[in-house]
């Protein structure tokens, strides 16, 4: 009986705490997140620090045929980068390409036809393209919010399968190959999301309780932004970071959150707003002054916990998601 009351009363904190943090996070978002939110952040930019020649340097960057995805490739390529497109749509991807070859006149831009959600999939391109091609910066971009729960054929929940999983095996099988190059990056596009979320590593898989295909996006979000905190402590010559775009009129927006993009569509940050930080963290020169392992809005390095939002996790629950995640992604290896 004491323990059932235990439980009980723990359940009723836990939803206590999501309250407040995601009340918190809104009005956040609502100063911060919106296209006013970044033009007063833009105040304090470097204009000169993009002001580079990126010939000679090759960008992977997954989900990049729309989206903050596909500004950031235009925005590599426009400054002579290679970029390297990883999308699971082909006629989508070739368009684009299509579209940035044409407004860039830089004709190294290609195309990989690669499903982020099948993990078998993932690590057979990392290791086609690790023996053919060389990669300076990796920007995971890919997402997906699947509002009902979707199973990928190998049995694995789509959001954690794509967001999760995928990002963990396209980063660990490219990083011989990013050893072996000069200033080195991993970008990966997190979300402000997950200041609304506490790591849960007992339910990777969103299989207990009714499923929210929001609250498992951002709960992706929060383990990436761990990944990169670990990553940056075990790989130091590789500099990683994540980020938050900001609330973005994206297709994927418009999709996934239709009722939110509805209300909020007239404060919304365009596209290139939304990719702004992705791209500075992914040429800069400032950007790698700036310690490895850092999440970052609007170029700036800014905190992963909301004030007494007691969403910080344990040294063992970080470890218990680096096993499980290798645990899967093994399970998968050719």
């Amino acid at each position: 009986m004491k323990r059932k009351h235990r439980r009980d009363e723990l359940t009723r904190l836990c939803l206590k705490m999501s309250i407040y943090r995601n009340a918190v996070w809104f009005v956040k978002g609502l100063q911060e997140y919106t296209r006013s939110g970044y033009e007063a952040a833009a105040t304090r930019f470097c204009p000169s620090d993009l002001d580079e020649n990126l010939s000679g340097r090759s960008f992977m960057i997954t989900g990049a045929n729309s989206g903050i995805g596909k500004a950031t490739a235009q925005e590599v390529s426009i400054r002579g980068g290679t970029v390297h497109m990883v999308c699971r749509n082909k006629s989508r991807a070739e368009a684009a390409k299509a579209e940035i070859v044409e407004r860039s006149k830089n004709q190294n831009v290609h195309v990989h036809i690669i499903d982020m959600s099948n993990a078998r999939q993932v690590w057979e391109f990392t290791q086609s393209f690790s023996e053919s091609s060389s990669v300076h910066v990796l920007i995971n971009n890919a997402g997906c919010m699947v509002n009902q729960r979707e199973l990928t054929e190998d049995g694995l929940e789509k959001n954690f399968a794509t967001n999760t999983l995928g990002t963990y095996i396209l980063t660990t099988g490219l990083m011989p190959a990013l050893k072996k190059v000069e200033d080195p990056r991993v970008i990966t596009v997190s979300s402000g999301g997950m200041l609304t979320q506490k790591l849960n590593v007992d339910d990777l898989q969103f299989e207990k309780g009714a499923f929210d295909g929001t609250a498992a996006y951002a709960q992706n979000k929060r383990q990436q932004v761990i990944l990169t905190d670990t990553w940056a402590s075990q790989h130091k010559e590789i500099h990683f970071s994540c980020m938050h775009p900001g609330w973005a009129d994206t297709p994927a927006v418009q999709t996934s959150m239709p009722s939110f993009h509805a209300k909020m569509q007239s404060k919304l940050r365009t596209e290139a707003m939304g990719a702004d930080t992705a791209v500075w963290l992914a040429v800069s020169a400032a950007a790698i002054k700036q310690p490895s392992g850092l999440f970052f809005q609007d170029r700036k390095a800014v905190a992963t916990h909301l004030p007494l939002a007691s969403s910080r996790s344990s040294p063992q629950e970080e470890e218990k998601l680096l096993a499980a995640l290798e645990e899967f992604s093994l399970k998968f290896k050719p």
